[in-house]
């Protein structure tokens, strides 16, 4: 369930972050918020796609979970995986439309993204960019000070993302707590520079 912000703490939070590990089968996700330089979680969880009979009704349900998120928890920005490369060509385009669908719904909320490598993420939180699942989600549960559900792997990855965001403190145009420019690259600056290329 997600933690409401008490009055007094909306005038002192600094940032809510979502990070999303999107995926075609399951997409893992997690929220995390920054006061004073201190992560909480808000909810992680996974949204099981894999009952869906076909690639387009995975996609509706995806956005519409995202959008549900988005509006539970306010994030100031959204943290998202790249696709990795890989040799099946098929799987790669369909993990890519996830994607894009995921960054969709936070675009339509005017939600600044920044994209992060696998590798990165992993070498931002655990210090070792070849760490395997079981040691990414170890350290994020130390991190946040939190007991997480060691078969949630998506959802951990997803967390780690968003950690890696703070890590990494990307301020993009639109962030509540900060006007500091943007990560050079970042979809959000692409959207505020082309408006007439989103729709």
């Amino acid at each position: 369930m997600p933690i409401p912000l008490a009055a007094s703490e909306l005038e002192s939070y600094d940032k809510i972050i979502l990070g999303v590990d999107p995926g075609t089968q399951i997409a893992g996700y997690g929220v995390i918020r920054i006061q004073k330089d201190q992560m909480s979680m808000l909810q992680y969880g996974v949204i099981h796609l894999s009952k869906y009979s076909n690639h387009e009704l995975k996609l509706k349900k995806l956005f519409e979970r995202m959008i549900q998120l988005i509006e539970e928890h306010l994030p100031d920005e959204m943290a998202i995986e790249d696709p990795f490369f890989g040799k099946n060509v098929q799987a790669m385009l369909k993990l890519g439309r996830a994607q894009g669908v995921a960054m969709a719904a936070a675009l339509s909320r005017g939600i600044p993204i920044v994209e992060y490598s696998p590798r990165k993420v992993k070498q931002s939180v655990t210090g070792n960019g070849n760490a395997s699942k079981e040691q990414v989600s170890h350290m994020v549960s130390h991190l946040l000070h939190a007991e997480l559900n060691p078969e949630f792997f998506d959802a951990t990855d997803a967390l780690a993302i968003a950690i890696c965001h703070h890590f990494h403190k990307n301020a993009l145009p639109g962030s509540k707590s900060t006007g500091k420019k943007s990560k050079k690259g970042a979809w959000s600056a692409f959207a505020n520079e082309n408006p007439g290329r989103i729709s």
